[in-house]
């Protein structure tokens, strides 16, 4: 079977949404409670904090539209690199945890 390479943003989970400057992006991370432990203790390492290394963009569609992943133009653009870390991190330090399925 076909797996597509985009991800629904309804799925049932945790994800960090931020609001950029020429667009909006998308981390998913495993649970609350590990996120804001990370936030006390920058020591924990992010793997334990996020569920995948993928950096999605929303196309301004809001954190309900269909995800991509984030190009290396994009994460440039917004963060000044492109290095996957750094933007994670920038992104989880700034955006907003939205937890289970939300209907706007």
């Amino acid at each position: 079977p076909h797996t597509p390479t985009t991800t629904r943003a309804n799925d049932p989970t945790n994800k960090i949404f931020y609001k950029g400057k020429s667009d909006d992006f998308i981390v998913f991370v495993n649970d609350a409670a590990t996120l804001q432990n990370w936030k006390n203790d920058s020591s924990i390492p992010l793997a334990e904090v996020v569920n995948g290394w993928k950096i999605f963009v929303t196309h301004k569609h809001g954190s309900q539209g269909v995800l991509d992943g984030a190009s290396k133009a994009s994460l440039e653009n917004e963060f000044g690199t492109h290095n996957d870390e750094e933007c994670v991190r920038k992104i989880l330090e700034g955006g907003d945890l939205q937890g289970y399925t939300q209907r706007e």
